[in-house]
């Protein structure tokens, strides 16, 4: 086995057992980043200079004698709407092309102060606005088992770079699916902590009440090890549940040790016409294997998830064009002045400095926003706009935040009967590049199963469970909130039997 085939565990193992150092091991990631990537351009940019040099200084630590934690020294790869203070952060968008991170988002302070080497930052849909990959500015990731097939979105990087072996694990954001759905299409294990669970201060946000940042892996058990160190308080953002007064399970938390006692629920919603045969197959055989295993398998009933659907697709547009209005092509990212004020930006009295096109600021604002972002950013940003304006703010926002209070207390309902809900991650495998690009309405269906875990601020992993067509299906597990150490022991149960 090659050393960028390996496990957070076993790289740790190997590290401490000094069977190889933390440069080899980082140098085997680059030179399998180096073969691959060309064809899968999962990376949007390298930071070759600065993980070897983190190695190397992991691989000093441990040659005088120093004890290492899990993460030393094992390289990971980020999603490029997360901050690294000194390296270019995109978010996929031509908009902030040039744009270099002055900070550290949380995630990565955590990652740092646990010893971790940060490969690169991975391609993303634009702003995070996509269930493939190809809305990115800088072109479309492929899917590493087959490259006609698109690998999910929008962390769709992070997930190829982790199934094609060119990191040991990596991060995304998920604010409809955009974790597990990824995972599901490409073949590994994605986890969307509870909402607040993990800080999102340093990542671009798309919408504030939906977006969390999570792991990818190679199996539950390295999950477990990254949302361990990126998890818990933090001043900087007000949405962390610590600083709201609710106190994370501890890791030596009571965790499912085995299926007998479980009460599985399985809704009937989510088996719904429409998704393909193949992939019910194989979740329902996965179920089947947990009945056998000794869990109690109850049919549920939870609100129909094209009402989840809705409602995401209502609430994420209205926030985005909030969001967004920050990327105004004056205090930073691409602007038609260039450089930034230089000529001076012309006023309504002055033609002086006047831009091709621009006669006053606001043609400023106009010009460098359609040039900046994509087509898929511009329809969000309109759609929100529209849902918040005057006169439709309480026919479609508001009803949309009242059946977003709906499905939290069906959630709620349906947790009291049974401990973890097992869904299917995505109604199909993977489909080819194209194929739903010009039909945003049919790319929005395939996150029918997972918006409602972001709807809720649930905590939902993806794990595989089979082929279909030679393609990979995911198995989705959801929990209650903040049984995040929960969910993932059901999931290291289920990796051991299907």
């Amino acid at each position: 086995m090659e050393l960028n085939q390996l496990t957070i565990k076993e790289c740790h193992k190997g590290l401490v057992s000094k069977d190889f150092s933390s440069e080899e091991l980082t140098k085997a990631c680059f030179k399998e980043i180096k073969k691959q990537d060309k064809k899968i351009r999962a990376f949007l940019s390298l930071n070759e200079d600065g993980a070897l040099t983190q190695a190397k200084e992991v691989d000093k630590k441990i040659k005088n004698g120093g004890k290492i934690g899990i993460l030393e020294g094992v390289p990971a790869a980020i999603k490029d709407n997360i901050l690294i203070k000194g390296l270019n952060c995109t978010a996929g968008s031509k908009i902030l092309e040039n744009y270099i991170a002055t900070y550290d988002a949380t995630v990565i302070k955590k990652l740092k102060s646990a010893g971790a080497v940060i490969l690169g930052k991975t391609n993303m849909d634009e702003f995070a606005m996509g269930s493939s990959t190809e809305n990115s500015a800088y072109g479309a990731t492929k899917n590493p088992h087959n490259l006609k097939k698109v690998p999910g979105g929008s962390s769709g990087g992070s997930a190829a770079a982790v199934a094609a072996t060119m990191c040991v694990y990596a991060l995304g954001s998920d604010t409809g699916g955009s974790i597990r759905q990824p995972a599901s299409l490409c073949g590994v294990c994605g986890f969307k902590p509870s909402y607040g669970t993990v800080s999102r201060y340093g990542l671009i946000a798309m919408a504030s009440s939906l977006d969390q940042i999570g792991p990818f892996a190679k199996n539950v058990s390295d999950l477990k090890c990254v949302f361990e160190a990126i998890s818990g308080a933090d001043e900087k953002d007000a949405t962390s549940i610590q600083k709201r007064g609710v106190r994370l399970p501890k890791v030596e938390s009571p965790t499912p040790k085995s299926f007998k006692g479980l009460k599985i629920g399985v809704p009937k919603e989510y088996f719904i016409e429409g998704m393909e045969e193949s992939v019910k197959k194989k979740v329902e055989e996965a179920i089947a294997k947990m009945k056998k295993a000794g869990a109690e398998i109850i049919d549920v009933s939870l609100l129909d998830p094209s009402y989840g659907l809705a409602v995401y697709y209502t609430i994420m547009p209205a926030e985005v064009s909030a969001n967004l209005a920050r990327f105004d092509g004056i205090r930073y990212g691409y602007s038609v002045v260039q450089p930034p004020h230089s000529p001076p930006i012309p006023t309504e009295s002055s033609k002086q400095g006047e831009i091709e096109g621009a006669k006053n600021l606001l043609d400023v604002y106009k010009k460098s926003r359609t040039e900046g972002f994509g087509k898929e950013t511009i329809r969000r940003i309109m759609l929100g706009t529209y849902v918040l304006s005057a006169g439709y703010y309480d026919a479609y926002y508001k009803q949309a935040q009242k059946v977003r209070a709906l499905i939290r207390d069906d959630f709620r309902r349906v947790f009291e009967k049974v401990n973890y809900l097992v869904t299917p991650t995505s109604p199909s495998v993977a489909w080819a590049l194209g194929a739903k690009f010009e039909d945003p309405l049919t790319m929005y269906l395939s996150d029918i199963y997972t918006v409602t875990a972001n709807v809720a601020g649930l905590a939902g992993v993806s794990i595989p469970c089979g082929e279909s067509r030679g393609l990979p299906v995911g198995l989705q597990i959801m929990g209650n909130q903040h049984d995040d150490y929960g969910v993932l022991g059901v999931a290291e149960l289920c990796e051991k039997i299907i």
